[in-house]
Parts: structure tokens; C-alpha cells; sequence
């Protein structure tokens, strides 16, 4: 007797495994509303520290770029590559096992104290080489059909992740780790504004914006050398920081940001800008001047300001867009949108007027977090697991 099975219940056939950005766009939702909140509980001793033998810093800043911020990267690289070089891409069983392997590093890090030292050698790495791998042969199979070929800089930067990565778990060298993983995030969104913004302003307002190739092509160069700036003199690193942060600022002014406020889905792309030029502008201050506050404020200018202002943004327009809908930002998608505007005020500008509160700036700002992911996940995941709805595959 043969047993015939629906094609949409057979698991490599699923919506949800057609395209990268549908599983690791769930993975990044669940992420960004649970890590945030989890390392406030853990701050606030409410819950257990996982069981590992890092310090919790360093589990904190290691799940929140390589798990939340991988699950994005991760999504949007195996999404975008495809169409740049015009091939079908990754999926079914391929994308099956990028998730798992991203599922079994969380374990990986949370039971780092308990496992096997090779087993958890394995789950800590098994992710981030395969999607680098994976990534690398794409755009290196398609190069001469790339439609953008200054993406030589995604070849150059993939490998380094790993690098990073594995420094960020050593006890002596976190420190180089933690300063690669931003400037190599710093590189992901430097390009990805490149190639979004003029688009986004074209399809809101019909108009063009400056594009300027010597100038773009400065800013990635600048953009990265400070992925190594750890291993520069702070003089140096502080000063090609300013370097980066004036390229960027001018080509802001040329962006017409005052016509981008109009619009709340533009406008907190904007402001992610501006919070990557702040954080060069920060680094700098750091390097030169070594004012006390800089190190936390920067990074965390960072976390909050570039990725969690962006991220939900291009998290919504993807998902919308690439499912067959309008990209249209409705009630709900701004008041997520106005939930993490909240958490950059409250993790980052109210703890410098009220710090004897620090504790719970960060239970509220983990908490925004939580609400807004909370409700794009409520959105989103049913439109990430089900068939596109103009009837394309994929």
C-alpha cells in the first residue's frame, strides 16, 4: 500500500522552509522578545544564571548578537543573496538544519557548564559556519550574475564572525570580541541602509536620494577597518571612528532625514542611523578622552538604538512584502515601532538623569522589548508559516 502525503504537510515542503527569512525571522522574534527579558530577570535575580562557566555578561552580549542578531543577519543574508545573484536558494532541508543547529548553540550556551567540552565545541560553532559557508559559496558560485559587486566585503566579512565569536567566549580576549561583533553589525547595516533607504524614500515619496559610489564606497572601507579596531591604538581607532561618523553625517544631511519624519516606519530607520554616527561619535570620545561612561553607552547605543530600532522595521517590511502583501505600516506595526523608540529612552538617556534606578531602566526597557516582539510575533508568525498570498512560491 503507498501512502501519498500532502505536499503541504510534508515538512520540506512547508511554507515555513521555502525561504530563509521565514524560519530564522520566527527565531528572531522569539529571541528579541525572551533574551532581553531574560537577562533583566537573571540582573535582577530573579532567575538563575544559565549554567556555564562565562560570566554573565559575556552569555548576555553573546546570545543577543549571535542569537538574536544571527536569527536576523541570518534570515535577511539567506533571503538577499538569492535574489542578488538571481538563484533559487536555500531551502527545505537545508534551512531544516541551519535551524536546528542555531536551536542546539541556545542549548549549547545555556548548558555550556554541564556538557561535554567537545559536544558544546560542536553546538557553538556548527551554526555560523554552515550559514557562512553557505552564504560565501552563493555569492562566490554567483558572482557574475551579483547585482551588487562590492559584495566582495560580505566574503571578506563572513569568516570573521567566527573569529569574533570565539573570542567573545574567551576569558582573556572578550574584549577584542565584543569590539569585532559590533563593528561587523556596524558592516551589516552600513550596507544594508546603502541598498534600502533610496529605496524606501523612492516608494514613499517618489523621489531620489544622494547616492554618491566614492562616498559609499569610503564609508564600507572606513566601516571596515574598525571591525579590527581593537587591535589599533585607541588614538587611531578613535580618530578613523570620527572619520566614519562625518562621512556618515554628511551623507544623512543629503538624505532629506526632515521629509523621512514624516513617516514613522521611515523615521525610526533614520534614527538608526543616527544612533550608529552617535556611537562613532562615542568610540571616539571613548578612545580620546576615556570618559568612564563611554564603553557601556556606546554599546548599548548600539544594541538599542541600531539594531533594535531598525530590525523591527525591516522585520515587518520583509515579512509583509516578501509574503505577497502591501507593505503598508498599519496601527499595530507603529505602536511596535513606538514601544522600542520607549526602550531607547529608558535604557539609554534615563539612566543618565535618574542612575539610582539603573535596575530598573533595565527591567523596562527589557520589557518594551518583550511588548513589541511580543506583538509581531501575535502578526507575523502566521503570515512567515503560511503559502505566499499572491500565489508565487516562494
Amino acid at each position: 500500500m503507498v501512502c501519498h502525503l500532502d505536499k503541504k504537510l510534508y515538512l520540506p515542503s512547508h511554507a515555513l522552509w521555502l525561504v530563509g527569512f521565514r524560519p530564522f525571522f520566527i527565531l528572531a522574534l522569539i529571541s528579541g522578545l525572551s533574551l532581553p527579558l531574560a537577562w533583566a530577570l537573571m540582573y535582577s535575580g530573579m532567575i538563575a544564571a544559565p549554567k556555564t562557566e562565562y560570566s554573565m555578561v559575556q552569555w548576555h552580549a553573546h546570545e543577543m548578537f549571535f542569537g538574536f542578531g544571527w536569527a536576523v543577519l541570518g534570515g535577511f543574508l539567506l533571503t538577499a543573496t538569492k535574489n542578488w545573484v538571481k538563484v533559487r536558494g536555500y531551502s527545505g532541508y537545508a534551512l531544516i538544519f541551519l535551524a536546528v543547529a542555531w536551536l542546539f548553540e541556545r542549548l549549547g550556551m545555556w548548558f555550556q557548564g554541564v556538557w561535554p567540552p567537545n559536544l558544546f565545541l560542536i553546538a557553538n560553532n556548527l551554526f555560523i559556519v554552515a550559514i557562512s559557508g553557505m552564504l560565501v559559496r552563493t555569492l562566490i558560485k554567483g558572482r557574475k550574475e551579483d547585482a551588487y559587486k562590492d559584495n566582495y566585503f560580505f566574503l571578506l566579512m563572513l569568516p570573521v564572525f567566527l573569529v569574533s565569536k570565539n573570542l567573545m567566549l574567551s576569558h582573556d580576549y572578550f574584549q577584542i570580541g565584543w569590539s569585532m561583533v559590533i563593528g561587523l553589525f556596524r558592516m551589516a547595516f552600513l550596507v544594508m541602509l546603502e541598498r534600502t533607504l533610496p529605496q524606501f524614500m523612492k516608494s514613499a515619496f517618489q523621489i531620489s536620494i544622494y547616492m554618491n559610489p566614492l562616498l559609499n564606497r569610503a564609508i564600507k572601507i572606513t566601516g571596515m577597518l574598525l571591525v579590527f579596531e581593537s587591535l589599533m591604538s585607541q588614538q587611531i581607532s578613535g580618530w578613523i571612528s570620527l572619520i566614519l561618523s562625518i562621512f556618515l553625517t554628511y551623507r544623512f544631511i543629503r538624505w532629506k532625514p526632515t521629509l523621512a519624519m514624516r513617516r514613522i516606519e521611515l523615521a525610526i530607520m533614520y534614527f538608526g542611523y543616527m544612533a550608529l554616527t552617535a556611537q562613532l561619535l562615542i568610540a571616539f570620545l571613548g578612545n580620546i578622552f576615556h570618559p568612564e561612561w563611554s564603553i557601556s553607552t556606546a554599546i548599548h547605543v548600539f544594541t538599542f538604538g541600531v539594531m533594535g530600532l531598525i530590525i523591527p522595521a525591516m522585520l515587518i517590511r520583509i515579512a509583509k512584502g516578501h509574503t505577497g502583501r502591501r507593505v503598508i505600516f498599519d496601527m499595530f506595526d507603529k505602536i511596535a515601532l513606538w514601544l522600542m523608540l520607549l526602550g531607547f529612552v529608558l535604557r539609554i538617556i534615563a539612566p543618565k538623569f535618574f542612575s539610582i534606578e539603573y535596575g530598573n531602566w533595565i527591567f523596562l526597557s527589557a520589557s518594551c522589548w518583550f511588548l513589541c516582539f511580543s506583538l509581531l510575533s501575535w502578526r507575523y508568525i502566521p503570515f512567515l508559516i503560511q503559502p505566499r498570498v499572491d500565489g508565487k512560491e516562494h
